[in-house]
């Protein structure tokens, strides 16, 4: 059986990049580690954790080309030319990946600098499951029936008027199948579909990658500054590497309901808008929409991308109900890339430890708007849920 080799050192998530542009510039001496979660309890065969080993290590090999930096300066300007320069000359240090496994069950932690191991969550995942399906035999449709299959789902798209993203790398069934995808939304989804959060597949289609951070850019900022302050200053922070430039903000790694206790006027108008990642869809937008109405601004003006586990009936219903009241659009990330006829990996790569600039290691959190999507120790979070006066 032959390992999995990425092609390019851009398949991965803008926002990875992002962040990382932001953890050059802010906390350069920052370490972190991050950790695999079997969420779906998935079996691993005999020899996985070897094959997987030598994927990560041919990572090493990857390098920014120039036709690649070309197109980030072309269609990123808010990076500064220093971060491209230094992607330039970035390669992954398979040594910060550390891989065991233990019957059917792996372990993958990831040590280092945070401004260097930020890269590897993503493509990881990617790895994992091409692997996963690779090594267990398992047969997906063929190519013309993923096309047909994703034709079909973005003209259902188009006939609801609605603006969807391409969020799948992470959860791919492989990048052969995301290949497929994306050829078929960029010829058929003209009314509908304005680009991936990939930025290899976007250079790819001459688009602009998608995206701004993750929960791991708030879970860092309580560590340092605390759970009370993490909201503010994660933003604080943001706008001072980016100015208003990519203003969609996540807001439940504290839960939403905290997080909008927290976003004052100076912020509501300086965003462009928010990100839901969990709890219920429809009860979220009234959360939104009230807030603006009660900031004083005029919600259609601002706008809700939709990122949690979506499919077609999901985004009708949310459509319907945000129809003439605020702007949205939609990420979906598994119903594109891993609906193939097998059933999708349930997995996570999360930040579980940090240890800022002078200081100790110390566990993280994060307070989903859905309890089981919560991750940290039981201490930590009942820490966390005592200071922020969540029952």
């Amino acid at each position: 059986m032959e390992p999995t080799f990425l092609k390019s050192i851009l398949d991965n998530d803008f926002y990875k990049f992002t962040m990382q542009h932001a953890v050059i510039k802010l906390f350069p001496r920052a370490k972190v580690r991050y950790a695999f979660i079997n969420r779906g309890k998935h079996i691993f065969p005999p020899g996985f954790a070897g094959l997987l080993q030598k994927s990560v290590d041919a990572m090493a090999n990857l390098r920014l080309t120039k036709d690649e930096k070309h197109y980030l300066y072309h269609y990123c300007s808010y990076l500064d030319p220093t971060y491209l320069d230094f992607l330039q000359g970035y390669s992954y240090d398979p040594s910060e990946v550390h891989i065991t496994q233990e019957g059917s069950e792996i372990k993958v932690v990831i040590e280092g600098f945070w401004y260097r191991t930020i890269l590897w969550e993503v493509p990881l995942m990617a790895l994992i499951s091409e692997l996963f399906y690779k090594t267990n035999l398992l047969i997906r449709l063929n190519d013309e029936a993923i096309k047909s299959l994703t034709k079909s789902k973005i003209d259902n798209y188009n006939s609801l008027g609605v603006s969807i993203l391409e969020f799948g790398t992470r959860r791919r069934h492989s990048y052969d199948v995301q290949v497929l995808v994306n050829e078929t939304l960029n010829t058929f989804g003209s009314q509908s579909f304005i680009g991936t959060s990939n930025v290899h597949f976007a250079m790819v289609n001459n688009k602009r990658p998608l995206g701004t951070h993750a929960h791991e850019w708030f879970m860092f900022h309580a560590a340092q500054f605390g759970f009370k302050m993490a909201n503010l200053i994660s933003l604080e922070n943001w706008t001072k590497v980016y100015g208003g430039d990519l203003g969609i903000v996540l807001t439940d790694t504290y839960t939403t309901e905290i997080f909008f206790n927290q976003f004052d006027k100076k912020c509501s108008k300086l965003f462009d808008g928010v990100r839901h990642d969990s709890g219920d869809p429809i009860e979220f937008a009234q959360k939104v929409i009230t807030h603006y109405t009660k900031m004083g601004i005029d919600p259609k003006s601002k706008a809700i991308v939709f990122s949690d586990s979506l499919n077609f009936e999901k985004v009708k219903a949310i459509s319907d109900f945000c129809k003439d009241k605020i702007k949205m659009s939609f990420g979906i990330g598994t119903n594109f890339t891993n609906d193939v006829g097998l059933p999708a990996m349930n997995m996570v790569i999360k930040l579980n430890d940090t240890k800022p600039d002078n200081m100790h290691w110390q566990g993280v959190v994060k307070l989903s708007d859905e309890k089981n999507k919560n991750t940290g120790t039981p201490e930590m979070i009942a820490l966390a849920k005592q200071v922020l006066g969540i029952k």
